[in-house]
């Protein structure tokens, strides 16, 4: 499995194998290839504030887990299942309620930027639509909430969403069949992009 990190490719794999090696220092290229992906997640499942918390913790567990992370296997679906756990942990032991504005605020945050040059009318429409997404998402059940997030904000495809989330295939299609009517309903211009191509 490779992941873009900045404007090269790595290839998790053999990145992994070098760790197990001994070369602890591989591990970091794993970090930076996946950091920003582990962000948008824990910030869109709602950790808010701590979302770097979630996912320092997260490769924290994963480094821990490596011995047991099944070779040949995608990293990134093993490892987005790790902070939405983490993710999960913290949002049930925080002290207070997460606001639908603070979490939206994050999720703004993790988003990649929109570049400068942008036309300002584009940009804000842009705006408009993220924080339409945050809080149409904040309606739905966490499981929808869950396979919509996977499957389009992270752009897994449906074998990776599924991997992921430890439900079957048929589960995934199912449930995000109805999580889209849903969206559909609160934000009837949603649509949704598509992630990687579907792999049988």
């Amino acid at each position: 499995m490779r992941t873009r990190e900045g404007g090269r490719i790595v290839d998790d794999a053999a990145v992994i194998a070098r760790v197990r090696a001994g070369d602890q220092e591989a591990y970091a290229e794993l970090v930076r290839a996946h950091t920003g992906l582990a962000l948008r997640a824990a910030a869109a499942l709602g950790a808010g504030a701590d979302a770097e918390d979630v996912v320092q913790q997260a490769f924290v567990k994963a480094y821990c887990g490596l011995g047991r992370f099944k070779e040949g296997s995608a990293f990134k679906p093993w490892f987005m299942s790790i902070v939405a756990n983490e993710t999960r942990n913290t949002v049930r032991t925080a002290a207070r309620q997460r606001t639908l504005t603070g979490r939206e605020a994050a999720f703004a945050e993790a988003e990649p930027l929109i570049p400068e040059s942008a036309d300002p009318a584009v940009a804000a429409v842009e705006i408009e639509r993220r924080a339409a997404l945050g809080s149409a998402l904040e309606k739905l059940s966490e499981e929808h909430r869950l396979v919509v997030t996977y499957r389009y904000l992270l752009e897994m495809d449906e074998s990776e969403t599924a991997q992921a989330l430890g439900w079957p295939r048929g589960t995934v299609k199912s449930r995000l069949n109805r999580a889209l009517r849903k969206l559909g309903r609160l934000l009837p211009d949603f649509e949704p992009r598509e992630g990687g191509d579907e792999r049988e």
